[in-house]
């Protein structure tokens, strides 16, 4: 009987994507998926460093591994990913009994990492590669629903925004050849997915120095040609990076999906300089009125740090003008927390006391309340197309999908399949979701 994996996933989807590298690796090393922790052979966690309450969840998650490795010492527990890459010594030091600590450069050895910590000894192997990019495996896809699939197109960062230590621990940016992108596009449509999201740091900076070159706006192209009944989404974009050649494609193809996540992190450009962002509040503002020109109605979505370095309140002020004028549809919101390594971590200080991080936050979460409000509430009345992804939570026998902007939609069907489009309109709205009816 092969010996049995069980892996956890914290943190973004580049995660995710990364989770099914290593679940591709070891299967085609002859290891099953185990139903549960409880019979894994091999228990690993898929971490991420870029905030603090990821890493803390990780380790208390730790903790229940331990107790596994109580009852059972002959469990491999490892740890891989970001936290990996940073707490490597922390990680083998703790009394937290891990076996493997694996960086996100070094799944391919997975195998040999696993004999090795079989062997009793600590395997560790978290070197940071320059060509890697996993073009030519073939993920295993996890927890799927069958009808979203991720595909990564580029690893690394080049970036080196002062608050982010992904530079760090996934290293320089390198892009994966197209036709393997393309070729797993075509795939994962031939195995009944319908939409696919590509994945990377910072999506817009992918580039391939092939025979003939090609950028971003070219590979988005190539990708929503495999069929125009696969829906094609993309994160995340740098506002630097988001060129009008991107937000043209988009609109020649009605399989792009009319939503761009942008993340600001600050309205103010002295923030934004503070940051390392490499561009300033009017610039970003230039960038969403090329989006409203080029692709009018697309949503927006955003990431937002509050009580960065030196934040004023007057810097503040300029985020909460920034989310009103822009009106965003949905944003990820964040108290600032330092990560050692970074450059804010060695050359700036974190003296915005908590309570007013905690303040500020607050007050970003409650402006973004209102204008997600008022973005579902004007898709009351309109007929959207959704693609079904499977039953919704509630009510019993209602379906749920996505818009194209990624607004979840719930209605009542009982003839229509995960992986179907179907039109509906738009009754009534709830904070987080669209309710509607099939026409």
């Amino acid at each position: 009987m092969p010996k049995k994996y069980y892996i956890e996933t914290y943190g973004c989807q580049m995660n995710v994507a990364d989770s099914e590298v290593v679940a591709s690796v070891l299967s085609d090393a002859g290891y099953a998926p185990a139903g549960s922790i409880g019979e894994a052979d091999i228990i690993l966690v898929n971490t991420c460093s870029i905030r603090e309450n990821a890493e803390q969840r990780v380790w208390g998650r730790l903790d229940l591994f331990r107790a596994q490795k109580k009852k059972r010492p002959q469990v491999i527990v490892g740890v891989l990913g970001c936290m990996a890459e940073r707490l490597k010594e922390k990680l083998l030091e703790s009394d937290k009994m891990v076996d493997m600590v694996v960086g996100p450069d070094a799944y391919r050895d997975l195998p040999m990492l696993v004999e090795t910590a079989v062997s009793g000894h600590a395997a560790v192997n978290v070197l940071l590669s320059r060509e890697e990019t996993y073009a030519d495996i073939s993920p295993v896809r996890l927890e799927s629903n069958g009808v979203s699939a991720f595909i990564s197109i580029m690893r690394g960062c080049n970036n080196m925004c002062a608050y982010c230590v992904v530079p760090y621990v996934r290293g320089a940016e390198r892009s994966r050849d197209p036709e393997t992108i393309v070729q797993e596009a075509r795939e994962v449509f031939e195995q009944g997915y319908r939409e696919v999201t590509l994945l990377g740091q910072n999506v817009n900076s992918y580039s391939w120095a092939g025979s003939t070159p090609i950028g971003f706006a070219g590979l988005l192209e190539m990708v929503a040609s495999v069929d125009p009944g696969l829906r094609v989404r993309y994160s995340t974009s740098h506002p630097k990076d988001l060129s009008d050649d991107v937000l043209e494609v988009m609109a020649g193809h009605d399989n792009i999906c009319r939503h761009i996540h942008l993340p600001v992190q600050s309205g103010s450009s002295s923030v934004l300089k503070r940051m390392n962002r490499k561009y300033t509040r009017e610039w970003y503002l230039d960038r969403i009125t090329s989006i409203n020109r080029i692709l009018p109605g697309c949503a927006l979505s955003t990431d937002i740090i509050a009580g960065f370095c030196g934040e004023t309140e007057e810097e503040h002020q300029e985020t909460l003008s920034l989310m009103r004028e822009v009106g965003f549809d949905f944003a990820y919101m964040f108290k600032y927390s330092e990560r050692p390594g970074t450059k804010a971590s060695r050359h700036m200080k974190d003296d915005v006391p908590d309570e007013v991080k905690t303040r500020r936050l607050n007050e970003i979460i409650a402006l973004q309340n209102e204008l997600s409000s008022v973005s579902k509430k004007a898709d009351i009345g309109r007929i959207l197309e959704v693609l079904v992804e499977g039953p919704a939570k509630k009510p019993i026998g209602a379906m749920m999908g996505r818009t194209s902007g990624n607004k979840v939609v719930v209605f009542q069907a009982s003839d229509v399949r995960p992986g179907e489009y179907v039109q509906v309109k738009v009754t009534r709205a709830t904070s987080a979701t669209l309710i509607g009816n099939l026409v």
